[in-house]
């Protein structure tokens, strides 16, 4: 599948869910940022023309010790409402960490192709983590083995009654690093596979999305 980039942010607003209605249908409200922006680099997340990225400014990134450069950030919510499969869409970090995403999301598992932005960024939404990786030429199996490493020893999800974790794994040939992960409102990159540091953003993230969720997704 395509990869999507960076874009345009939307000020989150809080909308009350149907109880009656399918998860996969449940939809999210958000509006115009009138706050101080900055165009975000990056590529069109749909097919067709997306509106002009318009972001709001990211704090001053942490530099944890590691073995390897590591920056975590934490760019502003860009962004709830649902919108059909196929719609333009683009995001305002790399990787993305919030914004519009379609109705349905990734199956939280392992993934040996690249996953669209929109169905990840809903997996976050659900308190879901993505790790992602990049590699050039392809085939890395010791960062795809460290990745499941890091998901096979993180902690029991609680609110997952089948034993399942709210990890995603997959390659992304837009991140900016060879490792990335994302959450809900935060962005991890790196050159390496930095287990404690990656271990402990995992921990921190999983199920801290506005909608805290272990349900079935779609697989790709």
């Amino acid at each position: 599948m395509s990869e999507y980039g960076v874009g345009v942010t939307l000020r989150s607003l809080a909308c009350a869910a149907l109880l009656a209605v399918p998860l996969s249908s449940l939809f999210a409200c958000g509006g115009d940022d009138d706050s101080s922006s900055r165009p975000a680099d990056g590529v069109d997340g749909g097919s067709g023309e997306a509106a002009a990225p318009v972001c709001g400014e990211i704090g001053a990134p942490e530099k944890p010790a590691a073995s390897c450069e590591v920056t975590i950030e934490s760019p502003p919510i860009a962004g709830v409402r649902h919108v059909p499969e196929g719609t333009p869409l683009t995001y305002c970090s790399n990787p993305p960490s919030s914004g519009d995403h379609y109705a349905v999301w990734a199956a939280f598992q392992q993934y040996s192709a690249p996953v669209d932005w929109p169905y990840l960024v809903h997996s976050m939404e659900h308190g879901g983590v993505v790790l992602l990786y990049k590699c050039d030429p392809p085939g890395c199996p010791e960062i795809v083995d460290a990745l499941v490493k890091v998901r096979d020893e993180a902690a029991a999800d609680a609110i997952c009654t089948d034993g399942s974790k709210r990890i995603i794994i997959a390659p992304s040939p837009t991140i900016p690093t060879k490792v990335a992960a994302a959450a809900w409102g935060k962005t991890y990159r790196a050159d390496c596979v930095d287990a404690p540091t990656l271990s402990a953003f995992v921990g921190e993230n999983v199920g801290k999305g506005p909608e805290n969720l272990c349900a079935p997704g779609r697989t790709f």
